[in-house]
């Protein structure tokens, strides 16, 4: 079982043709990416009891991802995603994030996970960050723990604060992801690699096994201890980028478990990781993360859609 917790909500996505509303929210794209290259997922998040909450719980069903927490009394999430003429998106939110006794029920929600993802809003928003932290101190070091930052400059200001917290996570995790941007806004001035090399350093003996920048069309690099590879991007007719890094993280994942690296008893083979192997988790990634951007909204490939690009 993999487990995957944080946000959920509803991209309402205003570009050139008109605008249309598609199910999101960063970690609830990477539960239906795992679900859609067939790996038993379940999602930890919130939604609520009305329209757009329908269309995530839809979403997920769709998906056959499992989702254990019933949804709230209190109103669905909402991202306005504004597409530039290039496909970027740029985010406003109107967010609520907590999940009240999600801590006590860890014991069994998280009963026979082997791997545990999070990132995003949903680490640093509170009251619901506080909790996030302590399901991946509750986790580690039992499981796999991956984490993307996919930071929000819009909504989250204040970049020594989540910086702190950031890099509170990174210590925690085994497989980083993070995108050039998002280390551009944490580290401004520093070269991005220098920045994630430092982070493979973060938590002593319990530091990262691999940590990967996400460079758009420059396609993936990563550094792990064997040392750094790098794949070029698929080139692709880009509809917008919505998603896209969620669908490259959800099949780096997707690799790692296939690799047979996540569970406990797989943690130092994962920091042995070869660059050959890593340079085939990258690609298999980026391959994902290319079907997505040539259609609309975050809609992940599936494994026979991944297998076709290979």
């Amino acid at each position: 079982m993999l487990t995957v917790i944080g946000e959920a909500l509803v991209d309402v996505v205003r570009g050139s043709t008109g605008t249309a509303a598609h199910v999101g929210g960063s970690p609830l794209n990477v539960a239906v990416g795992l679900a859609r290259l067939d790996h038993p997922v379940q999602f930890l998040g919130r939604y609520g009891q009305d329209e757009y909450g329908d269309a995530i719980a839809s979403h997920l069903k769709d998906a056959s991802v499992m989702v254990p927490l019933p949804p709230d009394g209190l109103p669905s999430s909402v991202a306005t995603a504004t597409l530039d003429d290039s496909g970027a998106a740029s985010y406003e939110f109107e967010l609520l994030w907590q999940l009240p006794g999600l801590v006590e029920r860890l014991p069994t929600l998280l009963q026979g996970s082997t791997l545990l993802h999070t990132g995003s809003i949903a680490t640093v928003l509170e009251p619901g960050a506080a909790d996030v932290l302590a399901a991946v101190e509750f986790a580690h070091p039992g499981v796999t723990i991956s984490f993307d930052p996919n930071c929000r400059p819009s909504l989250t200001t204040d970049p020594d604060a989540v910086r702190a917290q950031v890099e509170r996570l990174v210590a925690l995790s085994d497989i980083v992801k993070a995108s050039d941007e998002d280390l551009a806004w944490l580290y401004p001035g520093a070269d991005v690699r220098d920045s994630a090399r430092r982070w493979l350093t973060l938590g002593g003996s319990e530091a990262p096994a691999v940590v990967v920048v996400t460079r758009g069309a420059e396609g993936p690099w990563a550094v792990a201890a064997a040392g750094e590879v790098e794949v070029a991007a698929p080139r692709v007719d880009v509809v917008d980028t919505v998603g896209a890094g969620d669908s490259f993280m959800a099949a780096l994942l997707s690799g790692v478990v296939d690799a047979g690296y996540d569970g406990v008893l797989n943690r130092e083979r994962l920091r042995r990781i070869g660059l050959e192997p890593l340079r085939s988790l990258l690609g298999g990634a980026a391959r994902a993360a290319a079907v997505t951007v040539s259609r609309a909204g975050a809609n992940p490939p599936s494994r026979k859609e991944l297998a076709e690009r290979a």
